[in-house]
Formats: C-alpha cells, sequence, structure tokens
C-alpha cells in the first residue's frame, strides 16, 4: 500500500514539498492528476448544492408565504452571497451556471417537498426562475 491509500493527509505534504523543490520524479502522478481533477469536480457540485438550497427556499418563499421568516430570508441571502463568490473565483463556471441551475432544481425541489409537505406536482417540473433571478438580491418570488 503506498502513502495516498493511508495517509492522505501525508501524501499531500508530499506532493507539495517534491513540487516546491522541483522533484518531479517523486510525484505520484496518476494520484496527483485525479486529485487535481477532483477540485474542479467539487467547484461544480458546490455550485449545484448552493443553487439546490436557494432554490428551495425560493420554492418555500414562494409557496409557504404565511410561514416566510428571518430563518428563510437569511439562507436565501447567504445562498445568494457565496454562489456569487464561487463565481467570482472561478469565473469558468458562469457557462455551466444554466446547467448546474437545471440540475440544482432538482435538489431544491426536493427540498421544498421535504420540507412543505407538498407533493411534487404543486411545483414546477423545470426551474421557474432565471439564473439572473435567482441571484438577484432583489428578487423574492410572490
Amino acid at each position: 500500500m503506498n502513502l495516498y491509500e493511508t495517509d492522505f493527509y501525508a501524501w499531500t505534504q508530499h506532493q507539495v514539498e517534491a513540487l516546491k523543490q522541483r522533484h518531479w520524479e517523486r510525484l505520484d502522478l496518476p494520484n496527483l492528476l485525479e486529485e487535481v481533477a477532483a477540485l474542479g469536480r467539487r467547484e461544480r457540485q458546490e455550485l449545484r448544492n448552493r443553487l439546490g438550497i436557494l432554490l428551495g427556499h425560493l420554492l418555500k418563499w414562494h409557496y409557504q408565504s404565511e410561514l416566510r421568516g428571518n430563518s428563510w430570508l437569511a439562507t436565501i441571502r447567504e445562498q445568494r452571497r457565496e454562489i456569487l463568490t464561487l463565481l467570482q473565483e472561478n469565473p469558468s463556471l458562469k457557462p455551466y451556471l444554466q446547467e448546474a441551475l437545471a440540475l440544482g432544481y432538482q435538489n431544491g425541489l426536493d427540498l421544498a417537498v421535504r420540507e412543505t409537505g407538498f407533493s411534487y406536482a404543486q411545483f414546477p417540473e423545470s426551474c421557474p426562475y432565471t439564473w439572473e433571478q435567482s441571484l438577484d438580491a432583489e428578487f423574492f418570488p410572490d
């Protein structure tokens, strides 16, 4: 067994040191390549997850207006802020935003169904909000 499989943190530290020292022969290239690719996938996943939480709360805001409160407002604000920061730090994610919105909506729909008790049929099948609306600090569906 190699260090990658037995102590991931130690493996990362050895890879960092090998890179700093330019000891290319000490790099574990197959695992290093996989980890770098996984970093990109995690950024896309974070975008989808945050959109799911945001869209789920926008649906709840829209369909349970009598229960609107500061908790939902804070969640909506936080997710918008974090998504915008993620996009600022990773501008190459912007072309993926439309696809992420569609995928995130499915998670948001599950969240809304789970937390409202409503059936799936009571909500739109596809996202009723544009990504511009979703991220607009002034937009709250009525």
